[in-house]
């Protein structure tokens, strides 16, 4: 009842407002016409023109109104009015103006003064639009008085989103800062002015600039600066003293349509000044639309993004699959209210459990899997390499031989940069699980895999260490200061996967655009800024390389080993691939030898993948197992047989 009471409210507002400028512009254009005629006639209008007048002043009032109300002009909000708006009230006058010339010459007596319709147009259109920028200006000047205690501020950056900026923090008393000015790294800005407020010098001088004009916060209003932008307007302002705020990426901008969504804190991502991804939607949809997806590792933070960006492109269910109960049960609750027309069925298993995935293969007709269910973590499968093994190369050949039992459509699994020339056995595994998902491309299902390097944000990732870290004050550990890793955000990944599932025709293994790798003493640099600190406030402690861990990643091992695609940011490996004959039987022994946690499983592994390094830990253990050492020396080598 309320909600229909408020509706009605809302409706009567509307329609008194728009009574009310209807009556502004008859006012208007009323009071134009007889100025025009007392311009004309120098402020003595002959008794024998007030017939023309009257002819005149209907016409005008008639067919203005009527015009102005075909081109939307009384539906802008005049305390708004932007250069679009401006243009729209310019074609609105001219339009009216020759109509209405063309109706007097048709209608009024004759002798009509031609002089008029073009002192009637200037000042109709002088009025029309003078009067929205005097109700612009007040409601600017009056917003100013309710809110004095706003806080003094600098934008960073006099561009477009930086005008935008400024006109919402005049407009809006909510927003709460009183910009002083512009900071701009341009030098032909310095010392211009836009809307009234100067540039008052570029990243250098915000030390000066703040301690002259008593500045408190800096807006920083590039949305497409890249990483290094980023980090060096993050200096500038540790070096001031100064706390900061950001406007979104450019794709949140254009999404907007040219409105300015809100500020909020700099956050990491931004640091990396990734551009937009731009996917062939179409391509996604005809994959994705109606069909029924099944997500292994659905909790996760991969995972449960690609369940996020599946739902955007209308698929009849989504099937998300994880041993996790908790992980599922808040994806559940997320997709039911972000997308309540998008069915997600969650299903509690492991895949480890052959006779689990084919309960999930039997009761849904499943088009498409994405594989993102693996171990992870470098050093714990160090330690864990029976595990690892298990889990990423057991379970990955369950998935796929039951999707392609069942006949699915596509399988995609989520490989990783570790993958290429592994020194770990979480690279290892990865790496043997492409090969063994390559091996299987002989049906009706296409599998691909796709390999990509860390993301930010994800579970246990070193973002959220280095979060925990800072907020407890230190120290920020990094094992070592040379140590480089590719970075994308989550929901960039996922989109390149879903991009990446529409390509090829199987057994392909695509690579994704990371960009430049980043230094990971870098980072905590930059997270100890966004945490409003200096790096000198933070100890940063260097504790060593881990079991496993190289300096410095890679997503292929050449340049030339990866081919073009029609997307950009996705690459195809072309460097030379080992084919398994016979995966069934690859796979039986394999088994055999974790089921016996017989060490040479890494010799055997190795052998398979010839530029796998195994780490000291490894090494170590394999020392430990005499019988593996004394096998390999006997035979020279171990293999499984393929």
């Amino acid at each position: 009842m309320s909600s229909h009471t408020d509706h009605h409210a809302s409706n009567v507002r509307g329609t008194l407002r728009r009574v009310c400028l209807a009556a502004v512009h008859i006012f208007v254009f009323a009071a134009v016409g007889y100025s025009a005629f007392l311009l004309r006639f120098e402020f003595n209008i002959p008794s024998w023109q007030f017939e023309h007048l009257v002819y005149a002043l209907l016409i005008w009032v008639l067919i203005k109104s009527t015009v102005f109300q075909l081109f939307g002009v009384d539906r802008v909000t005049w305390r708004y009015i932007s250069l679009p708006d401006a243009r729209t009230l310019l074609a609105a006058n001219i339009a009216a103006s020759m109509l209405s010339a063309l109706a007097i010459r048709a209608i009024a007596p004759r002798g009509f003064p031609r002089s008029i319709y073009l002192v009637d147009l200037a000042l109709c259109l002088l009025f029309t639009s003078g009067i929205r920028v005097l109700v612009r200006m007040a409601a600017e000047a009056t917003s100013t008085f309710r809110k004095p205690e706003q806080r003094r501020a600098l934008i960073y950056g006099a561009g477009a989103a930086g005008v935008m900026l400024l006109r919402e923090t005049r407009l809006n008393p909510a927003v709460g800062y009183k910009v002083c000015g512009f900071i701009d790294d341009d030098s032909s800005k310095a010392g211009m002015s836009t809307l009234g407020a100067p540039v008052l010098g570029c990243g250098e001088d915000l030390k000066r600039i703040a301690v002259k004009h008593r500045i408190q916060h800096v807006l920083i209003a590039i949305p497409s600066a890249t990483g290094a932008q980023m980090t060096a307007i993050l200096n500038h302002c540790a070096a001031a003293e100064l706390t900061f705020g950001t406007v979104p990426g450019l794709s949140e901008v254009m999404q907007k349509n040219g409105e300015l969504p809100p500020i909020r804190d700099v956050a990491v991502e931004d640091l990396l000044g990734r551009s937009q991804v731009m996917l062939e939607d179409a391509n996604v949809r005809a994959k994705l639309g109606d069909k029924v997806i099944l997500v292994t590792g659905a909790a996760g933070s991969i995972g449960s993004e690609l369940c996020r960006q599946i739902a955007r492109f209308g698929p009849k269910m989504i099937i998300g699959f994880d041993a996790s109960e908790t992980g599922l049960f808040f994806i559940d609750r997320e997709l039911h209210n972000s997308f309540p027309d998008v069915a997600f069925q969650p299903e509690i298993g492991t895949i480890l459990d052959p006779r689990r995935l084919s309960e999930v293969f039997e009761t849904y007709d499943i088009s498409t899997v994405f594989h993102a269910a693996a171990y992870k973590h470098v050093p714990l499968m160090e330690a864990h390499i029976f595990g690892a093994v298990e889990n990423n190369v057991q379970g990955t050949y369950n998935v796929a031989t039951i999707a392609e039992r069942f006949e699915a459509e596509s399988f995609v699994m989520i490989s990783s940069d570790k993958a290429v020339r592994p020194t770990s056995i979480m690279g290892l595994t990865k790496h043997v699980a492409e090969l063994l998902v390559s091996s299987l491309q002989n049906g009706h299902t296409k599998f691909v895999s796709v390999r990509f390097g860390n993301v930010l944000g994800s579970n246990g990732s070193v973002v959220e260490i280095f979060k925990k870290q800072i907020a407890a004050g230190g120290p920020v550990t990094v094992t070592n200061r040379e140590m480089r890793r590719y970075f994308m955000t989550i929901p960039e990944a996922a989109q390149l996967v879903l991009q990446a599932s529409t390509m090829g025709n199987g057994g392909e293994v695509f690579v994704l655009d990371m960009g430049q790798p980043m230094k990971i003493v870098d980072l905590a640099r930059n997270m100890i800024l966004l945490s409003g600190r200096r790096p000198e406030d933070i100890r940063i402690e260097f504790t060593g390389t881990r079991p496993g861990e190289k300096l410095y990643e890679e997503l292929s091992t050449l340049e030339e080993e990866t081919l073009a695609t029609y997307h950009e940011k996705i690459r195809i490996f072309a460097g030379d691939r080992v084919r398994i004959p016979d995966p069934a039987a690859w796979m039986e022994q394999l088994h055999s030898m974790c089921r016996a946690r017989d060490m040479r499983l890494v010799l055997a592994l190795k052998e398979l993948v010839s530029d796998y390094n195994p780490s000291s830990q490894v090494l170590q253990r394999l020392m430990e197992q005499p019988k593996a050492m004394a096998a390999a020396a006997g035979a020279g080598r171990v293999r499984l047989s393929a």
